[in-house]
């Protein structure tokens, strides 16, 4: 087979989530992280985005509907992430997550991003970011990305407010 390069321009344009419980997660993912309702599908599934996008995140319980989390060893999503736009919108999301008492599980520094790890109501992992300017980005000296883990500097992010 010969070598094949994604073209720059491709994204990944949604996720689809297997839920045991709509209304449980649209308390996560519609009231507290602010996704808007796009379109329910019977009362099985449902559509949520950011900005009128047909949808960023698919929940459904097809398969699921009252099922415990599925064990975190075994394959399957690490998580998911949803990019901010701006440091200042990590930020306003953060105050919000910790106005709301919801247990944040890490904060990182990683050179390119700055990121908040939690888990949505059924287990799945939830990585929120923003991107730092690609020019920012920490290089080695061959050129290679040299992304790092560091502990996130939460109150210089809650300054951006």
């Amino acid at each position: 087979m010969e070598p094949y390069t994604a073209p720059a321009q491709t994204r990944i344009g949604h996720v689809h989530l297997k839920v045991s419980d709509i209304p449980t997660s649209l308390k996560f993912y519609h009231n507290l992280l602010g996704f808007r309702i796009m379109q329910y599908y019977g009362d099985s599934a449902v559509f949520l985005s950011a900005g009128g996008y047909h949808h960023h995140i698919g929940l459904n319980t097809w398969y699921t509907k009252d099922a415990a989390p599925a064990p975190g060893n075994g394959p399957g999503l690490f998580h998911l992430a949803i990019l901010y736009p701006t440091r200042r919108d990590l930020a306003m999301i953060f105050r919000r997550l910790r106005d709301a008492d919801y247990p944040i599980q890490g904060a990182s520094d990683h050179g390119v991003s700055e990121a908040l790890y939690l888990s949505d109501p059924d287990g799945n992992g939830v990585e929120l970011y923003w991107d730092r300017p690609q020019a920012e980005w920490p290089v080695a000296q061959d050129g290679a990305l040299n992304m790092y883990t560091k502990p996130l500097d939460l109150q210089g992010l809650m300054a951006e407010l």
